[in-house]
């Protein structure tokens, strides 16, 4: 095996596999990219999430503080403010005392 024969030989044995493992380390690689990149996303999007709850949080203790150090006349307007409209919308359940039930027995 002299002269040509030799190089196509090593070009095959060794070009060839060199080739084949190059791009599937490429293909590896822009596939590891884009699932860090995907991480990086949802990542980002999870970080917005807790920002948005930690104001929501932060927005509601600045009201209970605000509750807690007003005087307690205020107190009970405040907190009657803050209840859903469903459930000033529910019928009161009835009070009775216990005199007036005694007297219907």
């Amino acid at each position: 095996m002299n002269g040509p024969t030799a190089v196509t030989l090593a070009l095959v044995i060794i070009g060839l596999p060199t080739i084949m493992l190059t791009m599937a380390l490429n293909r590896f690689f822009r596939f590891r990219e884009k699932k860090l990149e995907v991480e990086a996303m949802h990542a980002a999007e999870k970080a917005a999430q807790y920002a948005a709850r930690s104001s929501e949080l932060e927005q509601r203790v600045r009201v209970l503080e605000q509750i807690v150090t007003d005087g307690g006349a205020q107190t009970a307007a405040q907190i009657e403010a803050l209840r859903t409209p469903a459930a000033l919308n529910a019928p009161a359940p009835k009070r009775t005392s216990r005199a007036s039930e005694r007297t219907k027995q």
